[in-house]
């Protein structure tokens, strides 16, 4: 147990999970991302071996085959899996999503039909809000599906869809015209099952290849097609339409959190590695750490460190406690994922020329990091967010 990144007051049960999920990064797979990583291979075994110690139910309620546990459980859980190797994080994190958008939303019928099976894995999560010269400006989506008798016919293109090419059940936010003024009131989330692979899936729906990308790799990440696509009325996530967005930014608050504990993971395994091998390697015979220039990286680094690990478990507990806690999601995304890319460049520094070498972990951290500074959200969104909800909170009364 080393002394940063440490969370007071966990249950018995919580502590017991992450010491197992610790284990399993540094045996199954820190030796293994490497290889698979500059291979853009997916990580298969390793994604198995997450469904048998249970990770996929992790917060799926009991009573639908999963443990029950809290966001903090979660995003401390994701923390340690990021720490091994982020694209492995990517797997489970659509698939939380997923299972929260189920889980507060869905109806009944869809959440006894949809969660035990994603609690073993068997049925596997991702979500859909981006489309091609979309960005962040959610309300401008084109994707449109047109209602037909019990059916809507799905017209569109979605883009950057983690895990679309190997998730089977996939939420996507379409466009429907619900009378509204606003924008927001005229969007739905359809749930569609589908099988693995690339190509046509379904009839009028297809994923037509994977994005090549810098880093993140191992994770596919694809577009989606629609082409005349039918489907039930049924299948729109908690039965009735219009409450797309309002369901996507709940997914999306928790995802923020979870992509906080993805940069805290990526934080503490630059560190790892660079207080290490500034012990190891020695120039004008001594260690590098007991150079002053090294000594004050190694501490701002461990700083930064922990005040990310901080921020984030504080905006997991909140949540869990049924408080509001938009401002403090975006704060801990916000910190965590550009105090990742701080201490990884750091750690490339203190690394010298060995850290632009493939042989070296820090090589494949660069190209990491700076998902996390765009991932649900850039930092200017948190920006726009947080200060949003203090001008809200600090109204001038003058």
């Amino acid at each position: 147990m080393t002394r940063l990144a440490q969370t007071a007051d966990l249950t018995d049960v919580q502590t017991e999970i992450l010491s197992t999920v610790r284990s399993f990064v540094d045996k199954e797979i820190i030796p293994r991302a490497q290889e698979l990583e500059h291979g853009d291979v997916y990580p298969t075994e390793i994604v198995e071996g997450l469904a048998e110690m249970g990770i996929f139910g992790l917060t799926i309620p009991e009573e639908f085959g999963g443990l029950g546990e809290s966001l903090l459980t979660y995003a401390l859980v994701a923390e340690e899996i990021a720490r091994g190797w982020m694209s492995v994080s990517g797997v489970i994190n659509t698939h939380f999503i997923m299972a929260h958008l189920i889980t507060q939303h869905g109806t009944p019928e869809q959440q006894a039909d949809y969660l035990p099976r994603m609690a073993t894995g068997d049925l596997r999560g991702a979500f859909s809000m981006s489309e091609p010269e979309l960005g962040s400006d959610v309300a401008a989506i084109r994707t449109k599906a047109t209602r037909d008798g019990d059916e809507y016919v799905i017209n569109g293109s979605k883009t950057w869809l983690t895990n679309g090419e190997n998730a089977t059940l996939v939420a996507f936010l379409v466009k429907t015209d619900e009378g509204s003024d606003s924008p927001y009131k005229n969007m739905t989330t359809f749930l569609v099952e589908k099988t693995p692979g690339l190509g046509e899936r379904l009839p009028g729906f297809s994923i037509p290849g994977r994005i090549d990308k810098m880093g993140y790799k191992g994770i596919d990440t694809t577009d989606a097609s629609f082409d005349g696509f039918r489907i039930g009325a049924d299948k729109i996530l908690g039965g009735q339409p219009g409450r797309g967005f309002y369901q996507m930014m709940d997914g999306v608050e928790v995802g923020r959190v979870n992509v906080a504990a993805r940069g805290c993971g990526v934080a503490i395994r630059a560190f790892e590695l660079a207080i290490e091998y500034a012990q190891q390697r020695e120039t004008f015979g001594k260690p590098i750490a007991q150079h002053q220039a090294i000594a004050f990286k190694l501490a701002e680094m461990g700083t930064k460190v922990e005040a990310a690990h901080t921020m984030m478990v504080r905006a997991a507990r909140l949540k869990d406690s049924g408080e509001r806690f938009d401002v403090e999601a975006g704060m801990a995304k916000l910190l965590a994922s550009e105090f990742a890319s701080e201490v990884t460049q750091e750690s490339f520094r203190i690394h010298g020329g060995y850290g632009y070498s493939k042989e070296y972990e820090i090589e494949r951290l660069m190209r990491e990091a700076p998902f996390l500074l765009i991932g649900e959200g850039t930092s200017e969104i948190q920006k726009t967010i947080i200060s949003r909800g203090l001008l809200k909170e600090y109204a001038s009364k003058r």
